[in-house]
């Protein structure tokens, strides 16, 4: 059956601090408001969060999730944030369904809650909490190629109107984000954007030499600078090798003083009926 693939990644910033007014912000939630007023509204969202990691790959289940406040030494409002987004435990069947038929460990898990990589930007983008939402967790590994490897199996779901969200940052040292700025980082951080740019965006590539750049990903420019621990790349690994082609659309946004970018997938495809 034909069916359009959507694959949208986002730098979802620091914590609940877009939520809180901060100022080097701002930019960041401007640009996921006209993300959300530009695609089309998505009927369900699979969310893979920087923020949750498994031994295998794991899905929320439960009908109604409520939030996980995985952040500390905010104000007592980043504790009051609501967001009362729906599960669909039919589109996690789904999802488990197509992960173990390519072969890969997967799992259910009913009793997980949504963390920030999902109510924060999603509070920004969509504040009505009208779209069911389940989360995907990231592999504890932190292994691109096994990144890469869910983001093709996903490639069998068949549920209309879905985008999958990648819910990371595409620059994540956290010392620098808070170091006084130097010409050489904010070489090193445009260096690494405009190589994830390259990648992601250059039509001339194959899709073979796309995905051998973002397995190995930690060869590019800079690339351990913008980030020592790769979470909050991954989630991008997952929506390239789901959509499995160029990026048609890249947002540039600044992010306490750091470039950080944004990209949009469509692809149509077949997918088989199971």
């Amino acid at each position: 059956m034909p069916v359009t693939r959507q694959a949208l990644f986002i730098s979802h910033g620091g914590g609940p601090m877009p939520l809180l007014g901060e100022p080097g912000h701002q930019q960041l939630v401007d640009t996921l408001k006209q993300l959300a007023l530009t695609l089309p509204k998505p009927r369900a969202i699979l969310l893979i969060s920087a923020h949750w990691e498994e031994e295998i790959a794991t899905v929320t289940s439960a009908a109604a999730p409520g939030l996980f406040y995985d952040y500390s030494g905010f104000p007592a409002v980043a504790y009051q944030i609501q967001y009362p987004a729906a599960g669909e435990p039919a589109l996690a069947a789904q999802v488990v369904q197509s992960l173990q038929q390519a072969g890969l460990a997967a799992r259910a898990d009913t009793k997980r809650n949504f963390d920030h990589g999902m109510f924060v930007p999603l509070k920004i983008m969509y504040p009505q909490a009208d779209i069911p939402c389940v989360q995907l967790s990231l592999l504890h590994s932190l292994d691109a190629a096994a990144h890469l490897a869910i983001g093709k199996a996903l490639r069998t779901l068949a549920y209309p109107g879905l985008l999958v969200l990648g819910s990371g940052f595409s620059f994540h040292n956290m010392r620098e984000f808070f170091a006084t700025p130097t010409p050489e980082a904010t070489a090193k951080n445009q260096a690494f954007e405009h190589w994830l740019l390259d990648t992601c965006s250059n039509t001339l590539l194959t899709e073979a030499e796309r995905e051998q750049r973002l397995q190995h990903w930690a060869q590019a420019p800079a690339a351990r600078f913008c980030h020592p621990r790769e979470e909050h790349l991954l989630p991008l690994h997952v929506c390239a090798a789901y959509a499995g082609n160029a990026s048609k659309t890249h947002y540039a946004t600044a992010v306490l003083g750091k470039m950080s970018g944004m990209f949009y997938w469509v692809t149509n495809a077949e997918v088989a009926n199971t």
